[in-house]
């Protein structure tokens, strides 16, 4: 694992043991807020998230993102900056 896919990894395991994943893509879209707040040099710190799970059928859109959340955990999303999650 490269330094610069560890979190995408984290991300991406931590996920796939949480949920039933029908998809799954995670883009590291820091690149895109270079200058911004939060930003840091070599990235990691904006993400995409796109997942597609069964178990997430039925819940409301803040139920999802809670749910998403919970499975990452309060230590990675805390070293995360931004999190912009596309969920069905």
């Amino acid at each position: 694992m490269t330094p610069q896919n560890r979190v995408i990894d984290e991300i991406e395991a931590r996920l796939r043991a949480a949920f039933t994943v029908a998809a799954l893509q995670v883009e590291d879209e820091s690149e895109q807020h270079r200058g911004h707040s939060g930003w840091r040099e070599g990235g990691q710190t904006h993400f995409h998230v796109a997942l597609q799970s069964p178990d997430l059928q039925g819940l409301s859109r803040l139920e999802r993102h809670r749910a998403v959340h919970a499975a990452l955990g309060g230590d990675l999303v805390a070293r995360i900056h931004a999190l912009r999650l596309t969920l069905s």
